[in-house]
C-alpha cells in the first residue's frame, strides 16, 4: 500500500515576528507555502504583507522567529536564499536612460550569468513577458504596464524557483493587469512557485490556488480559496426564481426542516440551507412537489472580497 507524499514545502515560517520600535508589524506568523503554489497574500495597507515579503527576500531580519525558503534559513543561509528567489517590490527603480536589453544584461551580470549565455536568457525572458519588440527601446519611453513587465523579466533573469511579488499590478489599467495575470499563470505552468500580494482580490480569486489573510500582522486564514468561503458561510445559499406564487413558495420552503432561512429579494428567493454543504435538490424537490413552477436555482458564491470584508476590520498597526 502506497501513501501520497505531502507537497514539498517552499516556504515555512515559525512564529515570525518583526517590530519597528513599539510597533508590532508581524505577530508570530506561521505560514506554509507549497512548491507550485500560486499563493495570494491578502491584507489591508499596514497589515504586514510587505514586511513579510521583505523578510523572506532577506532584506529585513526578523525580530524573533524563523523562516526557511526552499530549505534555506533566511538568516543563516541568506546568500543561498537570494540565489533561488526573485523579489519584485511594489515600487522599484528603473534606469530610464538605459535600453531594455542593457538593463537586463546588467542584472544578468550581477547574477554572474556568463556573457555568452546572457543574450539567449534576455531573449527568453523578454518573449515570456511579451516585450521582445521593445528590446532596444529606452526604459523611460515604456508605459507603466510595460515597465511592470520589465520588472518581472528582471526577476526572471537568473531563473529563480520562487517569485515574491509585492503588488505587481499596482497602478495598471485593466488590460495591463490582465496581461500581467496571464504571465503569472504561465510562470506557474512552468513550475514556478509564486507569492503575490494584491488589493485586486477579484483577480487573486481567479489565479490563486491558495491564499492567506493577515491583519495587524496576525494570520487570520490560510488555505484553499474555496476553503475560506466555506469557513465564512454559515450555510449553503441559493437563489430561486419561480413562475408565480412567490408567497406560497416561501411557505413551502419554510416548512422544509433542511432550510434555515428564506428571504424574498425582489422577484427572487434567497434560500439558506442548514449546512454549508447542503443539497440543492431538496429545494427543487420541495417546490415541485408543492406545485410551484421552478424557473431557476443557482448557488450564491461569496466572492473573495466579501470574505475579506467579513474577516477583517480594516485595522493597521
Amino acid at each position: 500500500m502506497t501513501t501520497l507524499a505531502a507537497a514539498p514545502v517552499a516556504i515555512q515560517t515559525r512564529d515570525l515576528t518583526r517590530r519597528y520600535g513599539a510597533t508590532l508589524a508581524l505577530d508570530r506568523l506561521n505560514l506554509t507555502v507549497n512548491r507550485g503554489d500560486l499563493f495570494g497574500f491578502i491584507g489591508s495597507n499596514g497589515a504586514g504583507k510587505t514586511t513579510t515579503l521583505r523578510i523572506l527576500s532577506t532584506f529585513l531580519t526578523p525580530s524573533s522567529g524563523t523562516a526557511e525558503v526552499l530549505g534555506h534559513d533566511i538568516v543563516q543561509g541568506a546568500d543561498a536564499v537570494r540565489r533561488v528567489i526573485g523579489y519584485m517590490p511594489d515600487f522599484f527603480g528603473v534606469y530610464k536612460d538605459m535600453e531594455v536589453e542593457e538593463y537586463l544584461d546588467f542584472f544578468g551580470a550581477c547574477y554572474r550569468i556568463p556573457a555568452a549565455q546572457r543574450a539567449k536568457v534576455i531573449d527568453d525572458v523578454l518573449e515570456l513577458v511579451g516585450l521582445t519588440e521593445k528590446k532596444g527601446a529606452l526604459i523611460g519611453a515604456l508605459s507603466r504596464g510595460m515597465q511592470q513587465r520589465l520588472g518581472l523579466a528582471r526577476v526572471l533573469v537568473h531563473d529563480p524557483q520562487l517569485l515574491l511579488l509585492d503588488e505587481p499590478a499596482s497602478g495598471l489599467d485593466p488590460r495591463a493587469r490582465i496581461e500581467v495575470m496571464e504571465i503569472l499563470r504561465e510562470l506557474r505552468r512552468l513550475g514556478k512557485t509564486i507569492i503575490i500580494s494584491s488589493h485586486i482580490l477579484s483577480e487573486l480569486e481567479t489565479i490563486c490556488n491558495r491564499v492567506c489573510i493577515i491583519e495587524k500582522g496576525r494570520l487570520i486564514y490560510t488555505g484553499p480559496v474555496q476553503g475560506v468561503r466555506a469557513q465564512m458561510s454559515p450555510g449553503a445559499v441559493f437563489w430561486v426564481r419561480v413562475g408565480s406564487g412567490l408567497a406560497e413558495a416561501v411557505k413551502l420552503l419554510q416548512a422544509c426542516p433542511e432550510v434555515a432561512e428564506v428571504t424574498p429579494v425582489e422577484q427572487q428567493l434567497k434560500v439558506t440551507l442548514a449546512g454549508a454543504s447542503g443539497d440543492p435538490s431538496l429545494i427543487a424537490e420541495t417546490l415541485v412537489r408543492g406545485g410551484a413552477k421552478l424557473l431557476e436555482l443557482r448557488e450564491d458564491e461569496m466572492t473573495l472580497e466579501e470574505v475579506f470584508l467579513r474577516v477583517t476590520r480594516g485595522e493597521t498597526q
